[in-house]
C-alpha cells in the first residue's frame, strides 16, 4: 500500500511541476501585456459601440462599469471607481450597469439603450468588473479593463481625452 501512495505522490508532484514549467515557459515568451491579460487585469477591446452616444453623455468621455453586488472584481477595482468620479466629477460621465439580479439586469439594459448602449450591453453584460472608457461622440472603445484596480490606467486615457 505505501508503494501505491508514494507512486501517485509522486505522479503527482511531477505533473504540478510540468504545469509549473509550462505555465512559466509560456509567460516568459509573452509580452507584458499579454501576460497581463492573462492574468485578466486588462483586456484591450477597442471596437465601438455602434455609433455615439446620447445627447446628455456629449462632450466628456464616459466611463462605463459592469456592477454587481456579488462580485469579487466589482469590489476590488470598487475604491478606484470611488477616486475617479471624485477626481473627475464634471470632467467625464460615470455609468454604472448594475446586473446584480434579474430586475437590476433589466433596468439596466432599458437605461443602456436610452444612453445608446445598448449593444455594448449586450456583448458585455456578463462581464462584471468590466470598465470601459468610450467617446460619446463617435461611440469607440478607448479602454476597457476587467478587474483592474490601477488608477493610472484610467486616468491616462481620461486625461488624454478630456475637453479643451
Amino acid at each position: 500500500m505505501l508503494k501505491k501512495s508514494t507512486l501517485c505522490l509522486s505522479l503527482c508532484l511531477s505533473s504540478l511541476t510540468v504545469a509549473l514549467v509550462a505555465g512559466t515557459s509560456m509567460k516568459t515568451s509573452a509580452t507584458p501585456d499579454q501576460i497581463i491579460a492573462q492574468n485578466h487585469l486588462y483586456t484591450a477591446n477597442k471596437g465601438n459601440v455602434g455609433g455615439p452616444l446620447a445627447k446628455q453623455l456629449q462632450g466628456k468621455p464616459v466611463v462605463v462599469d459592469i456592477y454587481a453586488t456579488w462580485c469579487g472584481a466589482c469590489k476590488n477595482i470598487a475604491p478606484t471607481l470611488s477616486q475617479l468620479k471624485q477626481d473627475y466629477a464634471g470632467k467625464a460621465n460615470f455609468v454604472v450597469l448594475d446586473v446584480s439580479d434579474k430586475s437590476k439586469a433589466n433596468e439596466a439594459e432599458s437605461k443602456a439603450r436610452q444612453l445608446g448602449l445598448g449593444q455594448f450591453f449586450a456583448a458585455n453584460k456578463a462581464k462584471t468588473g468590466m470598465v470601459a472608457i468610450i467617446n460619446p461622440g463617435t461611440g469607440e472603445i478607448l479602454a476597457q479593463h476587467y478587474n483592474n484596480a490601477n488608477k493610472s490606467a484610467y486616468t491616462s486615457v481620461l486625461n488624454a481625452n478630456l475637453p479643451r
